[in-house]
């Protein structure tokens, strides 16, 4: 395994739409759990390749729940509805948080490592975490959402994804 350099503001991959994945292979596979080890080693909650310098629709979340990590490869949200606001961080723009309105649930589709194709429904923070991930595969940075930044003296709890 191996821990990759998190991407910053203002690289260009950040702000570009990524390239479909159409090879499941070793690579992807490795490429998978690298990512897992760079967003635990960054107390993240969420990581999109990009975000390493990789131009491919790939993301992962884990948000500590029963779920564990959800590999989402190619994914396309299906539906969305309700709303929630609430404080959000990118582990590539460091101590930088804002809060964000986001649908309170998600539909999506996806694959696995294996290319097997999976819907997973998701709700408040988890459904907050996919769509944030999601939106970096389509160049999409949560700073062009954000309403209000935070200081840091009210983000207690707050995680980065």
């Amino acid at each position: 395994m191996a821990i990759k350099k998190i991407v910053t503001y203002p690289a260009e991959v950040l702000e570009k739409k990524c390239r479909e994945v159409n090879k499941f292979d070793k690579k992807l596979a490795k490429l998978l759990n690298d990512m897992y080890d760079t967003m635990i080693e960054h107390d993240g909650v969420g990581l999109a390749a990009p975000q390493i310098g990789i131009d491919e629709r790939i993301a992962i979340v884990d948000i500590e729940n029963e779920l564990g990590t959800i590999e989402m490869i190619n994914p396309i949200i299906l539906k969305t509805s309700g709303e929630q606001t609430g404080p959000e961080g990118c582990l590539s723009f460091p101590d930088l948080f804002g809060e964000v309105t986001r649908p309170n649930y998600v539909k999506i589709e996806a694959y696995d490592r294996k290319g097997k194709k999976y819907t997973l429904e998701a709700e408040e923070f988890l459904a907050r975490a996919i769509q944030h991930e999601i939106d970096h595969l389509d160049g999409i940075l949560f700073t062009s959402k954000v309403s209000r930044y935070l200081e840091e003296d009210e983000l207690k709890g707050v995680e980065s994804e």
